[in-house]
């Protein structure tokens, strides 16, 4: 396994891998209609590119011969969590893992290369927001050292409401 920042012209990828993966991790949870909206608008081509486009938005690809199997992405927001604001924090704005590499480190291969990122950039926490009912990345992010705030925050797909939890860990310097 390999793991790489991505790159403006990887959008493509980064859009179909996002989507299916998006997917994988919410089938079932929603209307098929609200499923099929929010793929649309997050996951399009030219979102994707905006997002790739932003300097201080960081996409990284973990690749087993060659080919994407999971994606993070790192940002320095508070935009969603105001009380982030009292630390330097980072936000760990996505992780997703094709359903294929699950178990197989390639989360916590990602995870370690955010809290390397974050060391290297003093910051003082790292946060994200995780599903109420998505267990499985609930014990993988305990596992990886987070803790709940006991903050949350509605994330709707669509018309269909969502709600996740804030996950953080600080970093010892």
């Amino acid at each position: 396994m390999t793991i790489r920042r991505v790159v403006l012209e990887d959008a493509p990828i980064l859009s179909k891998l996002g989507a299916d993966t998006f997917y994988d991790t919410f089938k079932g949870t929603c209307t098929d209609e609200d499923m099929d909206g929010f793929l649309v608008d997050y996951f399009n081509i030219e979102q994707v590119q905006k997002e790739l486009s932003d300097a201080d938005d960081y996409f990284y690809f973990a690749e087993v011969d060659g080919k994407a199997v999971g994606y993070i992405r790192i940002k320095e927001d508070y935009t969603a969590f105001e009380t982030m604001k009292q630390w330097k924090a980072l936000e760990l704005k996505r992780l997703y893992v094709s359903t294929d590499y699950h178990g197989k480190g390639v989360a916590q291969a990602l995870t370690n290369l955010a809290f390397e990122f974050a060391h290297q950039h003093q910051y003082e926490v790292v946060w994200l927001g995780v599903w109420e009912f998505n267990f499985r990345a609930q014990k993988f992010y305990q596992k990886m050292g987070f803790e709940d705030t006991g903050h949350k925050h509605d994330f709707p797909i669509g018309n269909t409401p969502q709600t996740d939890l804030w996950y953080w860990k600080f970093l010892n310097k």
